[in-house]
């Protein structure tokens, strides 16, 4: 099978487009033919060695396809599903081992390229703005990267829920993607010169000066600042990703300062600890995009052998909605 692989830590050029075995599943795994896999920032931390990891890898945890074999003792599913799953390291390939603990059934009307945008940052979403911060009718909200995947995802569960939302963009193309998904208001930040105090003055001149009562971060260095001063007293920073870099240690007071803040730095693992909660969270999203009630964006498609293109867009915020591979 052909597969991309990290050779070692480093940029976007440490991809190599590699012939390998075609792999055996083991036990409770299933093997499946790849017709998407996804594009996250969290193959770009692996694959630049942020994130502790053996080299070479075959990149990619992400993805969709049908499964060809099972390994002893898989049960639940059969030969010629059609399957998605967020964690299975090495999808960046022709043929993946998925654990049948962590794939999810793909509904019939779903076609496998939209399917394997949505089991990261759809269950993402969901997660954020179902458990960690359950939105309801009266919250406001703001949302980072509003025209990313997470962000259009997150921007329509949020609205559907009743909340007003709040996205930031650079652009005002990715403003009138953001719009489109929901957003009540955008706030394009390209031509702020000082983002830690114009960002939560333009949020508060929305909300009648009281700030928002969440704020979903996935930038998280460029705008943890920003996004702690845009909170109203009791307010809470739920920051899940790290696209500029990780946050720099700072002093909790800042919480108490702020009016009595919260600040939870969640991840989808604790999210989906057991198969019922995958399945709820998964079916839910797959659901909706088969039935047409949540519009799922793929901003680029790439050739498999084209990976290193890929991260070097989605690192250089050249794109919206979700970045695909294809096999």
């Amino acid at each position: 099978m052909r597969a991309v692989q990290a050779r070692e830590a480093g940029g976007p050029e440490v991809l190599q487009y590699v012939e390998l075995p075609d792999p055996e599943p083991g036990p409770g795994q299933l093997l499946v033919r790849v017709a998407a896999a996804g594009v996250n920032f969290v193959d770009t931390y692996r694959r630049a060695g942020v994130y502790a990891t053996s080299y070479p890898h075959v990149v990619g945890v992400e993805g969709s396809g049908v499964v060809e074999a099972l390994g002893d003792g898989v049960e639940g599913f059969a030969v010629g599903d059609p399957v998605a799953w967020a964690q299975a390291p090495g999808s960046y390939a022709e043929l993946a081992l998925v654990a049948a603990a962590d794939a999810v059934h793909v509904p019939a009307a779903l076609d496998l390229q939209t399917a394997a945008a949505l089991p990261l940052q759809g269950m993402t979403a969901h997660y954020l703005v179902t458990s960690t911060f359950a939105v309801a009718p009266g919250h406001d909200v703001l949302l980072t990267a509003g025209a990313g995947g997470v962000g259009l995802l997150a921007t329509q569960l949020a609205v559907a829920r009743g909340g007003r939302v709040i996205t930031t963009v650079s652009t005002p193309q990715k403003a009138a993607l953001s719009s489109a998904a929901g957003a009540a208001h955008t706030i394009d930040y390209a031509g702020m010169t000082d983002l830690a105090t114009q960002l939560p003055a333009a949020v508060r001149e929305l909300t009648d000066g009281q700030g928002v009562h969440v704020v979903y971060d996935g930038v998280g260095q460029a705008t943890f600042d920003a996004s702690l001063a845009s909170l109203r007293p009791r307010g809470t920073l739920v920051l899940f990703g790290a696209a500029s870099g990780p946050v720099p240690p700072f002093n909790p007071q800042r919480l108490n300062q702020g009016g009595s803040l919260f600040l939870t730095r969640p991840s989808l693992g604790h999210y989906v600890a057991t198969r019922p909660e995958l399945e709820w969270r998964a079916g839910e999203i797959l659901s909706a995009a088969a039935d047409g009630d949540l519009d799922v964006r793929v901003g680029a498609t790439f050739p498999l052998a084209e990976a290193a293109q890929a991260h070097r867009a989605l690192e250089g915020r050249e794109t919206t909605g979700k970045v695909l591979l294809v096999p």
